[in-house]
């Protein structure tokens, strides 16, 4: 009767206790991550160019309702589509990439609608510039990759920032300051 009465009160124990949470880290998949940026060019057309080389890892916790985000974006993989036009953004005379050869990404919250994240908050440096951005995700998905068979999250995120902000300002403007920053990622689990 005892060892009944005592193993009743440890199950009944362990159910009453909120479920554990379990942070679960991803790492980014570089061939399925973009970081892109829009501009109006001289009030003609919206001109969209994009990074090429994303990496980075992303922890969330679902139950807990939290997640960090960590990552990095070679500035000299800009592609504008034109060479010519991809060396003069990587050059002095913009984001300096042999100066500031990355901006980085780091979180500082994520916030929840339900079981899913719905904006990051964290720190967007460009040019050794550091200021607080806010990506709002338009699209989330965690489910398990049909070719690797490894769980997996991808999403759409995206944010407004001035460029002149992080010295990024000529031709303003002209060319608009606003630009649209999106980032699409998919990660797989660690």
């Amino acid at each position: 009767m005892k060892k009944t009465l005592v193993l009743g009160t440890a199950l009944f124990a362990m159910t009453s206790l909120p479920a554990l949470a379990e942070p679960v880290t991803y790492t980014i998949d570089p061939t399925h991550t973009f970081a892109s940026f829009e501009y109006t060019h001289l009030g003609f057309s919206k001109q969209r160019s994009r990074f090429n080389d994303t990496t980075g890892t992303i922890t969330l916790d679902q139950k807990a309702k939290t997640g960090s985000a960590d990552i990095t974006i070679k500035v000299d993989s800009v592609d504008t589509g034109s060479k010519a036009f991809d060396g003069h953004l990587t050059s002095s005379n913009w984001f300096d990439a042999d100066v500031y050869p990355t901006i980085t990404f780091k979180s500082t919250q994520f916030k929840f609608k339900g079981d899913k994240p719905s904006e990051v908050v964290g720190n967007l440096t460009v040019r050794d510039v550091t200021k607080p951005v806010t990506l709002k995700i338009t699209h989330f998905n965690c489910a398990v990759h049909p070719m690797r068979q490894k769980d997996a999250c991808g999403a759409n995120a995206v944010t407004q920032i001035k460029r002149s902000d992080f010295g990024l300002g000529k031709y303003a403007p002209g060319v608009s300051d606003e630009t649209e920053l999106s980032v699409a990622v998919e990660a797989i689990k660690n």
